[in-house]
């Protein structure tokens, strides 16, 4: 039997620079630090978006492994948002899309924009700090 009462919990990024990330997303985005639990041999920021029970999980990056510092390379042609409509990316809706795209620009973050077809869906690919891919897409206007 499938699982019944499916609802997403929460994303988690593994980073070398927990503060830093966690700035990101309470400057772009708005969440809130909540309490997290000590695991002793690593740190973690937990954070929730206050208008939503949507949290993010940020963990400090095992030192001793060689992975690179996101999913894409900072050096890799990847690391262009325009490959992010098809690539590894979590999407994010806001109802001020014209203003957080200024946003976007006045911190000078690198993005690639689109409209779906029908044009009432308005969407921008960015990468965080660490090279994890986000889109943010407008609200559809009825």
């Amino acid at each position: 039997m499938a699982a019944e009462g499916v609802s997403l919990n929460h994303i988690s990024r593994e980073t070398s620079d927990l503060h830093r990330l966690a700035k990101f997303y309470q400057e772009l985005f708005g969440f809130e630090e909540v309490e997290s639990p000590e695991f002793g041999d690593f740190k973690v920021i937990w954070l929730r978006h206050p208008s939503s029970s949507l949290f993010l999980h940020l963990i400090e990056r095992n030192p001793s492994t060689n992975l690179p510092e996101g999913p894409w390379s900072a050096v890799s042609p990847i690391a262009d948002p325009k490959h992010l409509p098809r690539g590894h990316h979590i999407c994010l809706s806001v109802s001020n899309f014209d203003s957080f795209l200024r946003t976007l620009k006045d911190k000078g973050i690198e993005t690639f924009q689109r409209s779906l077809p029908d044009g009432k869906i308005k969407q921008v690919f960015f990468f965080d700090p660490d090279g994890n891919g986000l889109e943010v897409a407008s609200k559809e206007q009825s």
